[in-house]
């Protein structure tokens, strides 16, 4: 199954660009064409790897006019989301294993004018997020463990991909803004992947090393990697309706 109401859009993550001009990196990826851009939040102890900030972030924001989401892989969020809204992220995802009270902290997000949206690793079930659809805008599952940029892509993160698909059009739920949920993977995602994780139900997706490496340039490799998850999801819906 997948979500053929909901469209496709490629998300880059910033980790491989220089970060001596990031301001000029976010610039050139919106006039590539992404619907929105992730920061990879990391703080050294959720995940082995210590990365932006939310003055970073806010240094860059007049920079693009598409909307930043910020992936947060940190222990105990909450004090923060507040730092990160004010940086200009327009959403806030956090990790449903690194927070004790979800609910709260979900909650919290959108009280402070944010999307929110919540991950889960590969080895944590989609059960963990059943009972917070309500609360989200996104579910992003992982496809490669947290940490660091540039890891191979988990094929087997597929059928729990359409797992939670069939999970969120079963609980009918139209998400925290009333718009329904979208589904976005990240990790290993590249012309070689994209395809799989489309057809599998994931509408939003993050390339990041990936899409760096197109040679003919960055607005190429967005409209390839849409191009081609457009054609996986649509030959998956159709296959569905046929059966």
């Amino acid at each position: 199954m997948n979500a053929p109401d909901r469209p496709i859009q490629i998300v880059p993550s910033v980790l491989p660009a220089n970060f001596a001009r990031l301001g000029d990196e976010c610039a050139a990826l919106e006039e590539a064409g992404v619907d929105r851009i992730q920061w990879d939040v990391m703080d050294g102890v959720f995940v082995p790897n210590l990365t932006f900030g939310p003055d970073v972030i806010a240094a860059c924001r007049s920079h693009a006019n598409v909307m930043f989401e910020a992936h947060l892989m940190v222990v105990n969020p909450d004090p923060m989301l507040g730092a990160y809204v004010d940086a200009g992220c327009e959403m806030l995802i956090v990790h449903a294993e690194s927070v004790t009270h979800l609910h709260r902290t979900l909650s919290r997000v959108q009280e402070l004018g944010a999307r929110p949206a919540v991950a889960i690793n590969p080895s944590t079930s989609v059960e963990a997020v059943a009972h917070v659809l309500d609360l989200v805008d996104m579910v992003l599952v992982m496809t490669v463990n947290p940490g660091f940029g540039g890891q191979a892509y988990i094929s087997t993160m597929e059928p729990k991909i359409n797992a939670l698909r069939q999970l969120i059009d079963a609980s009918g739920s139209e998400g925290a803004g009333g718009n329904g949920v979208d589904i976005e993977v990240d990790g290993g995602i590249s012309a070689d992947t994209i395809e799989g994780a489309a057809a599998a139900g994931a509408n939003v997706l993050v390339s990041g090393s990936a899409l760096f490496r197109y040679d003919e340039g960055l607005a190429h490799g967005v409209a390839d990697l849409r191009c081609r998850a457009e054609a996986a999801a649509a030959a998956a819906a159709s296959q569905t309706f046929n059966s």
